[in-house]
């Protein structure tokens, strides 16, 4: 259901943010409060929803999406699909959540999936319209006088001695009593919100600064890591960039250069990769190189993202550039791949979608294939095959030499024709791809790397054989072998 979920959400996207009460980022939050004062008797609250995709109630969620889309005059703009067809998809996504835990299926049976794109939007919408009601309903006492709501976090301002009585009002908007509000209020008149410090000044005015909670330790992407230069110095960005964008008062802006100089010293960051990138945000000069990269990449022919390997990925970037070919590094071994896996793993007969293997017990030849169905599936037809054609009576070597039959499988035919036996035991996954084509290229690849193989071809896919040198195995360097350097007389 990701795919589908995935196209639902840039379809509802447009309807999310219609209302005055939306912040985008941290940046229209610090717009919004620019002309904001608090006076003695008022406060700043943050509220927040206690786990809201998994206690968004999904029957009225679809009410108000379906709502929403029979009123938007541009939904033909976006898609072909009517807002009856959007809502049967939607309610299949959003009421078919399956996950496995310890060997066992479980169904989510109430509120939104947790990674599903379409959750958010679907959980905005329900705030948007829960938010309306609760503000049109509350008492006049107790009526936000402003509020900002960042998907389930909410900072507002109200009457001094009020935070308790709205906290119930809004507890009781959700008559399936799901949605359950907690509060902070403010310590020192600073409170916290999103990655932004609010502070109340002595005029009533506001200042803002970048906020840390206590459990931040600095650590950001290490210098030294595997990684393109291009993301460190985007890291060294980003935080300059939060700082201009976040942090008003000039004294407070000099103070957060100096902890993001020492957090990023203290992750092997050079000083020229600092000074890079400040002098890039100075230089008036860097519009009209964004000018040109946004021209060069709309006169480019494709995008093509590369695995990161320190010194060729760079090269081929060059390359593909001459051909007005965009590129992009993606970092292709990171210790989340390595230590974080969360899911339950898959037996081997239950992976879908994989490249496989399969050996012979009289020679070292191997079958390569490809198969879109479970690995398990796929074995079974093999081994249907090779019995269904097996000869009771073992051939001769002029029989097998004189035979030109050809099967199904190629297995059945390495098997019949040289007296051989297919080694099931060995049958593994090589490798798993859910994309055909993909999976047809790494089919062809492993082909290609595999010596002696007892396929009639060379995979679906036809691969160039200007690939060989990189694909042909390599034997491992024998040191004994290698021969000492003569010695240096001259010293």
């Amino acid at each position: 259901m990701y795919n589908l979920s995935r196209s639902l959400a840039d379809i509802l996207a447009p309807l999310v943010g219609k209302t005055e009460h939306h912040v985008e980022n941290s940046k229209d939050l610090v717009k919004s409060l620019q002309s904001l004062t608090v006076n003695g008797d008022e406060t700043l609250v943050s509220f927040d929803v206690v786990s809201l995709f998994t206690n968004t109630p999904i029957d009225r969620a679809l009410e108000i999406i379906k709502d929403r889309l029979l009123n938007d005059n541009k939904l033909r703009q976006r898609t072909l699909l009517t807002a009856l067809d959007i809502m049967e998809l939607l309610s299949l996504v959003l009421t078919t959540t399956y996950f496995r835990f310890d060997d066992q299926l479980y169904q989510q049976k109430f509120g939104t999936a947790m990674g599903s794109p379409v959750s958010p939007i679907v959980a905005n919408l329900f705030m948007e319209n829960l938010e309306q009601t609760a503000i049109a309903t509350a008492d006049e006492d107790i009526k936000p006088m402003w509020w900002k709501r960042y998907v389930d976090d909410v900072v507002t301002k109200i009457k001094c001695g009020t935070v308790e009585r709205l906290n119930d009002h809004l507890n009781q908007v959700d008559t399936t009593r799901s949605i359950v509000f907690t509060h902070e209020t403010m310590v020192e008149n600073k409170i916290p919100f999103l990655d932004t410090l609010i502070e109340i000044k002595d005029n009533g005015s506001l200042k803002t600064t970048v906020y840390r909670k206590s459990t931040h330790t600095n650590q950001y992407l290490n210098f030294e890591s595997h990684h393109p230069t291009v993301h460190k110095l985007g890291v060294v960005r980003t935080l300059l960039d939060r700082m201009d964008t976040v942090v008003t008062e000039e004294l407070d802006k000099e103070t957060e250069e100096r902890t993001i100089v020492d957090a990023l010293t203290t992750c092997n960051y050079p000083k020229w990769a600092i000074q890079e990138v400040k002098r890039k945000k100075k230089d008036t000069n860097n519009r009209k190189s964004r000018k040109t990269a946004k021209k060069y990449s709309k006169g480019a022919r494709g995008m093509v993202v590369l695995p990161y390997v320190k010194g060729l990925s760079e090269r081929m970037a060059k390359v593909l550039k001459d051909h007005k070919i965009c590129s992009a590094f993606k970092p292709y071994k990171t210790l989340r791949k390595i230590l974080v896996h969360p899911k339950d793993k898959i037996i081997q007969e239950e992976v879908c979608g994989s490249v496989y293997s399969i050996g012979c017990k009289n020679c070292p030849s191997l079958y390569i294939g490809e198969s879109g169905r479970k690995f398990g599936t796929r074995l079974k037809e093999h081994q249907r095959n090779v019995e269904t054609h097996d000869h009771k009576n073992v051939r001769t070597r002029a029989t097998r030499l004189s035979t030109t039959e050809v099967h199904q499988s190629a297995i059945t035919d390495h098997m019949n024709n040289l007296n051989h036996v297919p080694d099931w035991d060995s049958a593994k996954v090589v490798c798993k791809e859910s994309n055909l084509l993909d999976r047809q290229i790494l089919e062809s690849i492993t082909i290609r790397r595999t010596e002696e193989n007892m396929n009639r071809d060379e995979g679906a896919y036809q691969l160039s054989h200007a690939y060989d040198n990189l694909l042909r195995p390599r034997a491992a360097p024998n040191h004994r072998a290698r021969p000492r350097p003569p010695p240096n007389n001259k010293h």
